[in-house]
């Protein structure tokens, strides 16, 4: 492969001017030059490439704006994302913790150490040629776990550590896991324990672990900063048949889009009965009208979103 070297340095009215001869009416200059700074252009590309015109006969888009693309309009779609991505990271760490706890008791019912012992876990935990033995996904599990432990400062681990001898119950090792170290114990759980906690918000056990996995991803864009409103996201979980649950049928077909994993941290959100319901829709009622080329549509959402079920906004 024959190495390109990189586009050449522009200064911040250089991109300006690149902005405006690609056909992007920039009122405030002085505005436009100060987001440039605290932002970055290639962050700020992500927004304005849905305002690119499409290359004729082609998926591509060409370097040239639309018609009428203003730097309001691109700054209205940053804002937005921001904004969402601010709902999203509180909405799902109300989630997380529900999860925790969840998981943390129905263990606990089985052994206050269970998850230290892979005998009393799911089947996953042990290895397939002997059921004496862990398997290794058991053992990454574990790993992980124990990098965790390690690194806590929480006063509740110093106090385990010198009290019971650093082994903590699963319910405050449940607080140490990271999501994907949550997810994967989950994964690792009796079956009955995973059945009991997926009826919770009315899902199958394989079904509630993919949304886990799902939920873990859109998590950790929320955390760091990564545009989520017109991302394809590639892992798409699991659903519950049409007639199991109608509430799910509107985002079947875009599961891949913004709106679609939204609505499964909708449904846990109002299945599990937390705070925070109203928080998503809130954020998704201030999608800006006024970039007529980037509808609501772009993010998956139907026109009557607002009509959904799961998407009432509840006063």
């Amino acid at each position: 492969m024959v190495e390109r070297s990189p586009k050449a340095f522009k200064t911040y009215d250089e991109q300006i001017a690149l902005l405006r001869s690609r056909g992007m009416r920039i009122d405030d200059e002085a505005y436009a030059r100060k987001l440039l700074e605290q932002v970055n252009y290639y962050r700020l590309s992500g927004y304005w490439y849905s305002l690119r015109r499409m290359v004729e006969n082609s998926s591509h888009r060409s370097d040239e704006f639309v018609d009428g693309t203003t730097f309001e309009q691109v700054t209205a779609l940053y804002d937005f994302d921001e904004r969402l991505r601010s709902q999203v990271f509180q909405v799902v760490s109300i989630i997380e913790l529900a999860l925790r706890a969840l998981i943390g008791h129905e263990l606990g019912r089985i052994d206050p150490h269970c998850h230290l012992h892979p005998d009393i876990l799911g089947s996953l935990a042990r290895a397939p040629q002997s059921a004496n033995e862990p398997s290794a996904d058991y053992n990454r599990w574990l790993s992980r776990y124990d990098r965790g432990l390690s690194a806590s400062r929480e006063d509740f681990v110093t106090h385990h550590n010198e009290t019971y001898g650093g082994r903590l119950p699963i319910w405050a090792a449940v607080e140490v896991m990271d999501f994907g170290a949550l997810n994967y114990l989950y994964r690792l759980s009796p079956d009955n324990v995973r059945e009991v906690i997926a009826a919770r918000v009315e899902l199958t056990p394989a079904q509630l672990g993919s949304w886990i996995k799902s939920l873990n991803i859109v998590r950790n864009y929320s955390a760091h900063h990564a545009r989520m409103f017109n991302r394809v996201y590639v892992l798409q979980p699991r659903l519950p048949r049409p007639e199991e649950n109608p509430d799910l049928n509107a985002v079947r077909g875009v599961m891949n889009r913004c709106f679609g994993q939204l609505t499964l941290i909708q449904h846990l959100i109002t299945t599990l009965d937390l705070r925070g319901r109203n928080m998503l829709p809130e954020v998704i009622a201030t999608y800006p009208t006024t970039v007529e080329p980037v509808p609501i549509s772009h993010i998956g959402a139907p026109q009557d979103w607002q009509e959904l079920q799961l998407w009432h906004i509840n006063s």
